[in-house]
């Protein structure tokens, strides 16, 4: 819930939903909104994909899809599970006996769709074995893959036949008397995305996993996924995300929680502010803002830096930020700390002396949350 009694503009009303748990990670209910990536390495090379199971955690995923195509990625997934630091989402296709071998090597959720996955005869046996292991289930709608007679009945992929693949399947696993679930209904389509989810939100108590399939490259596919994401989120829609980017499953983490942290409903590591710049800047502000994002990569707790070039809005969002830096002339600028001009720095040590201010910062902050703990 992200609540301001101060600026209730800012407030974000979240849809209540019940409660599940993926592996050790609550999700629905008051739990914070998870991130999800998933693996795009051959499941078979355990190692190459553990490696990116671990870098995608160390990004701050909470979650990590894992693609379950054949027996042997089966067999591997037992390594894969063991070495991973976050709870693994096996993703089924066609074959429901993937889902049960995944179920037995550990996975701490099978996702599963409801248009490929075969007659309710085989989805059975998926929920039994997800009962046996302690396994939860996401049932993942997609546009691109209906049932046929949800296709002859709408005449086309839309947001009434995704829903009513996604109601239907929930039956299945209530009649079954399972209810660790949680749903998604995606499309490439941020229309029919948008549609689907809200009139989904409405239909059932489940965790909503929120996600914009295929959304394209880096640029493309982040530019579509913060605006489908974001509307649902600030809506109160969503439990888990996934930003679903032809890219590097780091950069969908990391796309994921600026999402989330613009909206504020998660914060980790530093949000910088930044102006675009202009002929007014006193310093290089897009090659020293790229600096800092590597330099400050390794920082997870959440506060704000503001780096602006010039004394036009330098100052007024100093006054908001941990720390700041705003260029003025003869080659320095004013460094802010807690929102108040504390001293001039060269513009030639800025870079090493920001770092350093944010790192005394989050120590403090961090020692502070500890005493408040204990």
């Amino acid at each position: 819930m992200s609540l301001n009694h101060v600026r209730p503009w800012r407030n974000i009303y979240r849809r209540k939903s019940r409660q599940i748990m993926v592996g050790n990670v609550p999700v629905g209910g008051d739990a914070p909104i998870a991130v999800q990536t998933m693996t795009n390495t051959l499941t078979t090379d355990a190692a190459a994909t553990i490696a990116q199971v671990q870098a995608a955690a160390e990004a701050g995923a909470d979650l990590v899809r894992v693609s379950v195509p054949d027996e042997a990625s089966a067999k591997a997934l037992k390594e894969i599970v063991r070495e991973s630091p976050v709870p693994i989402v096996a993703d089924i296709h066609f074959h429901y006996k993937r889902g049960i071998e995944a179920a037995e090597a550990g996975a701490a959720c099978l996702r599963i769709n409801p248009g490929n996955i075969g007659d309710e005869k085989r989805v059975a046996e998926v929920i039994k074995a997800a009962r046996d292991h302690n396994c939860s289930i996401r049932i993942g709608v997609n546009a691109g893959s209906l049932e046929k007679h949800l296709l002859e009945k709408y005449g086309e992929p839309c947001p009434d036949a995704m829903v009513e693949s996604g109601l239907d399947h929930i039956k299945i696993l209530q009649d079954h008397d399972f209810h660790e679930f949680k749903i998604s209904v995606k499309a490439s389509d941020v229309f029919m995305s948008a549609a689907a989810y809200q009139a989904l939100a409405e239909a059932t108590d489940a965790p909503i996993h929120l996600g914009i399939t295929e959304a394209g490259g880096l640029v493309s596919g982040t530019i579509k996924s913060a605006i489908g994401l974001g509307q649902l989120l600030w809506m109160g829609i969503g439990d888990t995300i996934r930003v679903s980017l032809s890219a590097d499953p780091v950069e969908e983490v990391k796309v994921g929680y600026e999402i989330l942290k613009s909206l504020g409903l998660r914060h980790r590591g530093v949000n910088i502010i930044s102006c675009p710049s202009c002929a007014r800047q006193g310093f290089d502000v897009i090659k020293t803002v790229e600096t800092l994002e590597k330099r400050l990569e390794h920082i997870k707790t959440p506060m704000s830096l503001s780096i602006i070039g010039c004394v036009v809005n330098g100052p007024g969002e100093a006054l908001m930020t941990d720390v700041g830096f705003t260029g003025g002339g003869a080659g320095s600028g004013m460094v802010y700390l807690a929102g108040k001009a504390s001293h001039k720095m060269t513009n030639d040590q800025m870079v090493d002396h920001i770092v350093e201010e944010v790192e005394k910062k989050a120590a403090e902050l961090d020692a502070t949350n500890k005493d408040a703990a204990e």
